[in-house]
């Protein structure tokens, strides 16, 4: 029997909480007891006020929700449903009559007469009708009839036919809280040292981090799983480098990323299991999945008091101190809300994307009919590669990031949905079969209903970090975190725009150059705090970073070290009880040693000494594929540097370069190379040159050293692989003065393969 009790409400998670007031029976869709089939959608809750259940059955009835409500009274009851008819608001692009997300409600096991889902292009309480109830216990089902996207707020049972519900969007509305019997003041949680609002991979990795380093640690995630976009519920395989050169800020990203080698990948392959199960493994990290942070609090206008989160089960309300709080929530809702200047473009953004998967059995698979899908043909779309609707399903450009989320999810649903029914019903991408089949055995396997979001608005620290920046390489003191991926931006694809030219639904990547993928560019920490609420951090999409700067820091392993970044700032902020700004201009020194410590270390307070922890993986540096020229000795001079004759190429695919790169050229085409030297001082010297060896490198290629003394030639076969470290070969000992320069050149004449140069060496040899 159900206990209206705040505490009860709070610890019997997944109960159905229901009003004490006589009469009036509240019981919210998301603390239903068995959620069957629905999914708890907690995507909109700032724009239409609560979680809801969602019937995402992708065309077939999802098995149905069901809990048991205690009834005060027997009589005859008004029923209420909040709900909506989803497709009602691409009325102009479809027949939206059809209502794909019609559902019933079943009151002691015999349904109600009234569809709910059928009418209102916003969130609204429908009537369903009366019914006569007695006192006690009854069960109540959400039966969905269609299996495309029906979705149910709550219930609402009164005694009185005059009865009103209040249709507010805002968070938790006093009538709501007052009807559950939730108290007015919330449970206090902390204080922490800090909290990470937001659980995809800079608040997963941040908190780590931040735990690691001896902080108490709070991590609140508005979903039941970690990863964000690298989950198992949106699918994007987590992209950037974690490369080696700078600080080994990549060692917890690469102890948590999973093994996802497709995007969308399987359920399997994003490993959530694992991500949760290293935070749990955290002593110093309080874990807060299905809780939803929807309020600030402040003790001055440029301070953060407490964050405010909900229970998305159990509409619990819990208030979280800390010293430091970090936004990683992507879309920059924590700064937003404490008034932390930020910068949202007005349209052109990157936007969201919902990706499906689909499968071929060996028996035709029916799909329904649908009535109101979009009218695509094979024009109209790309056909899903290797089963596959990829990351380029896309749309929201032009829509307000934050306010039409919605919109976005259910437009790009909308898309995949109508395009599989080309497939299924009317032809579409037959050609791509080579039997002639078309898609009589295809089936939907998945279908994101959480939307992979690229770019919502930028939280403004005391750097704003621009493309020219990443481009021209401009040094900052602070750079910490080697971004690899290129200014990647998104745009409508025009190909399949002309349909839809308000809110087309597939995108192209323009990759912009100048971001060196194998290096990277270090971000400075100096983007990684608020500019103006002086407690404030930030990691992830939402740092401080241009539109055009956004493309390269984007991907998630990046963010993934912005927030390792910000764990370990935040603890000399705590030591020195001092400010993120000041972390930079007092304490980067100390910042800076943090960073060189591998991810393994950890200590148990922040009094503790730090230590390497047995337990914990030693991820090590990754072994770069290419070799930096400060790792070299003596004097060294690049194939970039190199005079060139002739139609030299660049190339890098054989591996164990020598910084950036190497030239080739064709057997007796002319070219000539000439790498120019001087020696600091008189001498005998070691002259080696580097090269990859490949079989189709010339077996006989003519390297000429020049000295004070005169010419001597080498043949060296670039077939087979150098055999001094570094992969260079040995040239012999020369006699160089220092006024006088010198030069290594090679030929490419009498070669039987292509000419290769990638870098030249020069040892004094020891007096």
């Amino acid at each position: 029997m159900r206990k209206l009790s705040f505490f009860y409400a709070l610890f019997a998670v997944g109960f159905t909480i229901t009003s004490a007031h006589s009469g009036e029976v509240l019981v919210e869709a998301e603390s239903f007891e068995k959620a069957g089939g629905w999914k708890l959608d907690t995507q909109f809750i700032d724009i239409m006020g609560s979680p809801y259940l969602l019937a995402h059955g992708l065309g077939q009835p999802v098995d149905d929700a069901s809990t048991e409500v205690e009834f005060p009274e027997a009589g005859t009851y008004q029923v209420w449903v909040r709900t909506k008819n989803w497709i009602q608001k691409f009325a102009d692009k479809v027949d939206a009559s059809h209502a794909p997300g019609r559902f019933q409600l079943a009151i002691g096991g015999k349904a109600l007469d009234h569809e709910f889902g059928k009418t209102g292009v916003n969130w609204h309480w429908e009537r369903g009708g009366a019914v006569e109830v007695k006192a006690g216990k009854t069960k109540l089902s959400l039966k969905d009839l269609t299996g495309f996207n029906g979705r149910c707020d709550a219930i609402l049972f009164t005694t009185n036919p005059d009865f009103q519900p209040d249709n507010s969007s805002e968070t938790l509305p006093a009538w709501r809280r007052k009807m559950l019997g939730l108290p007015q003041a919330p449970i206090e949680e902390g204080p922490y040292d800090i909290v990470f609002v937001g659980g995809g991979y800079s608040g997963t990795c941040g908190a780590i981090s931040a735990a690691r380093m001896g902080l108490k640690v709070a991590l609140i995630q508005n979903r039941g799983v970690l990863g964000g976009n690298g989950s198992s519920e949106v699918r994007v395989w987590a992209k950037g480098n974690t490369p080696p050169g700078l600080y080994p800020v990549g060692d917890i990203i690469r102890e948590l990323e999973d093994d996802a080698k497709l995007s969308p990948g399987t359920h399997e392959e994003f490993e959530d299991a694992k991500k949760e199960g290293i935070v749990r493994n955290e002593p110093n990290i309080a874990l807060f999945l299905h809780h939803h942070a929807f309020a600030v609090t402040k003790s001055s206008d440029t301070k953060i008091a407490s964050v405010q989160a909900f229970d998305t089960r159990s509409g619990a309300v819990r208030n979280f101190t800390s010293r430091f709080f970090c936004d990683t929530t992507g879309h920059g809702t924590i700064g937003k809300m404490a008034g932390a200047d930020y910068e949202m473009i007005d349209g052109g953004r990157m936007g969201m994307s919902n990706m499906w998967r689909f499968e071929n059995a060996k028996e035709p698979k029916n799909f329904p009919e649908m009535a109101w899908a979009l009218p695509l043909t094979e024009q109209d779309f790309p056909y899903p590669r290797k089963f596959h609707a990829e990351w380029f399903w896309e749309s929201g450009y032009d829509k307000d990031p934050l306010n039409d989320l919605e919109h976005i999810r259910d437009w790009n649903v909308l898309a995949g949905l109508s395009a599989f029914h080309a497939m299924k019903h009317d032809g579409a991408h037959e050609r791509s079969d080579p039997d002639g089949k078309g898609h009589k055995n295809s089936f939907l396997t998945w279908m994101a209903y959480v939307g992979g979001t690229r770019e919502t608005l930028q939280l403004l620290g005391d750097v704003i970090l621009t493309e020219e920046d990443v481009v021209t390489k401009k040094p900052f003191p602070d750079g910490c975190v080697l971004t690899t991926w290129s200014v990647d931006l998104h745009y409508p694809k025009e190909q399949y725009a002309k349909k839809f030219p308000d809110n087309p639904f597939i995108s192209i990547a323009v990759h912009g150059k100048g971001v060196d993928r194998k290096k990277g560019y270090p971000v400075p920490y100096r983007c990684f705090y608020s500019r103006n609420i002086e407690n404030l951090f930030m990691a992830g999409r939402n740092i401080s970073v241009t539109h055009e700067a956004l493309g390269t820091i984007r991907v998630m392993k990046t963010c993934g070290m912005m927030g390792v970044v910000v764990g370990k700032a935040a603890a000399v902020g705590t030591k020195h009880n001092t400010t993120p700004r000041d972390v930079y201009y007092q304490h980067l020194d100390e910042l800076i040693e943090l960073l060189r410590l591998p991810g393994n270390y950890r200590r148990e307070t922040l009094d503790s000494k730090l230590k390497v922890d047995p337990n914990l993986p030693d991820m090590g540096m990754p072994e770069p594929d290419w070799i930096p020229m400060n790792q070299l000795s003596g004097i060294v001079v690049d194939d970039t540097k190199a005079e060139l004759t002739g139609d030299w190429r660049e190339g890098s695919g054989l591996k164990n370069y020598i910084e950036d790169g190497y030239h080739y050229i064709g057997a007796n085409s002319g070219g000539i190379a000439r790498f120019n030297f001087t020696v600091p001082a008189d001498g005998d010297y070691e002259v080696r040159v580097s090269h990859q060896p490949h079989p189709n490198r010339s077996s006989k290629t003519k390297v000429t050293v020049v000295t004070a003394d005169g010419e001597k030639t080498t043949i060296v076969n670039q077939q087979i692989a150098p055999p001094l470290d570094k992969g260079f070969f040995g040239l012999g000992v020369h006699k160089f003065f220092a006024n006088k320069p010198g030069s290594v050149v090679f030929s490419a004449e009498g070669a039987d393969g292509n000419v290769h140069i990638d870098a030249v060496q020069v040892l004094k040899l020891k007096d």
